[in-house]
Formats: C-alpha cells, sequence, structure tokens
C-alpha cells in the first residue's frame, strides 16, 4: 500500500474565509499514484474546517450568514472561553458544526466525487498561517 503527505497552507486576510481547495487536493492525487484507495483532508487548527459542498458563491454567503447567526463573533464577552484572553469561542463553535475533515474515495486515480461537490478551507479566525493535512493512502 502507498501513503503520501501534503500540506497546505494558508494565511488569509480576513477572520472569516471560504477557499475552494478541489484543485491542489486533486494534484495530490496526481502526485501521490495512487489509483485505488482513500483521501483525508483536515484542518489542523481547532478553529478551522474543512467540508464538502457546492462552490456556488451564494451558497459559501449562506454559510457564513448561517453561521455567524449560530455563534456570532460579537459581543465576545458572550463565550467563556474568551475570558482566557482569547477573542475566538465563535470559532471554535463554527468548527465543531462544520467539521473538521472530510474523506473522498480514490477511484482510477480521480477523486471520487458526486455531482458539483468541491473540497472547500473555512477559515474563523484568519489572520495568521494555518494548515491544512492531505493523507492518501491506496494502491
Amino acid at each position: 500500500m502507498k501513503s503520501y503527505r501534503k500540506e497546505l497552507t494558508f494565511n488569509t486576510p480576513h477572520r472569516r474565509d471560504y477557499v475552494n481547495i478541489t484543485d491542489p487536493v486533486e494534484q495530490a492525487v496526481r502526485d501521490s499514484g495512487v489509483k485505488e484507495g482513500l483521501c483525508l483532508v483536515n484542518a489542523m487548527h481547532i478553529t478551522a474546517s474543512v467540508y464538502i459542498n457546492d462552490a456556488e458563491p451564494g451558497l459559501i454567503a449562506d454559510y457564513d450568514d448561517w453561521l455567524e447567526q449560530l455563534a456570532p463573533h460579537e459581543p465576545i464577552s458572550r463565550y467563556r472561553h474568551n475570558n482566557t484572553g482569547e477573542d475566538n469561542g465563535d470559532a471554535h463553535l463554527k468548527r465543531q458544526i462544520m467539521g473538521r475533515e472530510v474523506v473522498v474515495a480514490i477511484t482510477a486515480g480521480k477523486l471520487d466525487f458526486g455531482p458539483w461537490e468541491q473540497i472547500h478551507y473555512a477559515e474563523f479566525d484568519g489572520r495568521r498561517r494555518k494548515r491544512v493535512l492531505i493523507k492518501i493512502i491506496g494502491e
């Protein structure tokens, strides 16, 4: 069995950003040489997520609005976590809702997606360097 590991790095300009990472993940699959297997993609930070959905801009804006309604950034005093001196209590909750990782099957050397599926990195406490892990296993 083959194993391949790659990291993507991000330093988003805004506190909340959404980045389509499908292309670099597909490139990693090609680079791995795996024809049949699995591809794990996970955010390596507790205030960011990786998820699969459509890349349609209206849907991404809807996600952002929805998450901000569920866990608004301000007032920061609403989150006990922020009593530690942080201001990102909301980001931890948003990450919990959106999840840590995705796993996609690899078939015939390609990600085995359904219609419209794309992989996205969601940042909820940006403006600093963060990483995403791509781990591919298979034959």
